[in-house]
């Protein structure tokens, strides 16, 4: 079996990514075993690099290390999914009230183009969770913390771990839709604590369908 061909950054930040990226697409399950040996022969290296690899990733807690049994990707219960959503509700709509009274002219038009894209993409189930992501995240750089910007990136790779995302339930995307348009629209009022309520709701809809 030919190496896979990885990029000159530290060898062990790759090898994460690689994984990372097979976990996410379900290639390496939920609650299924890492099988160090197979991995590292595949990706032609040595398993000190690839050791390190699932050390990120179990600082990110999308891999679970056990005592004498070795890695496996982490299982989500159903307490797991709901203090990810909670925690997740508290920091973005935490961030989306700085945005609303903050955010420039500019910043908020961003926004609204990035809705109208999440608006196109609605039949594009793949094309939607991408777009959705972006929409999420860019609130994040604009309310400007770092720390906060950093713990949802953490928690929202934990919440793709979730066998049923919220997003697969049938309506749950235009339901979605509707709670992206509320969030606009307390945006464009700049209503900081209406801005707040709608991402909290938004996210209180999306465990009720992902749970």
């Amino acid at each position: 079996m030919s190496a896979l061909t990885l990029t000159p950054r530290a060898l062990y930040e790759e090898v994460a990514e690689q994984l990372r990226q097979r976990i996410f697409r379900r290639e390496l399950e939920p609650g299924s075993w890492i099988d160090e040996l197979k991995i590292a022969e595949e990706f032609g290296i040595s398993r000190t690099p690839l050791r390190e690899a699932l050390k990120v990733l179990a600082a990110e807690g999308l891999v679970t290390m056990k005592v004498r049994r070795g890695a496996y990707v982490t299982e989500m219960s159903d307490k797991d999914l709901r203090d990810v959503y909670h925690l997740l509700s508290l920091l973005e709509s935490d961030a989306a009230a700085v945005v609303a009274t903050s955010a420039t002219p500019a910043q908020l038009q961003e926004l609204q183009g990035l809705h109208a894209e999440l608006e196109a993409a609605a039949g594009e189930r793949e094309r939607f969770f991408a777009v959705n992501e972006r929409f999420h995240m860019r609130v994040l750089e604009m309310a400007d913390n770092r720390w906060r910007s950093q713990m949802v990136a953490d928690l929202r790779k934990v919440m793709k771990l979730n066998r049923h995302n919220s997003l697969l339930k049938q309506g749950r995307i235009e339901d979605s839709l509707a709670e992206h348009r509320a969030v606009m629209a307390a945006l464009a009022r700049r209503d900081g604590a209406g801005t707040a309520q709608a991402m909290q709701a938004h996210f209180a809809q999306g465990l009720e369908a992902a749970a």
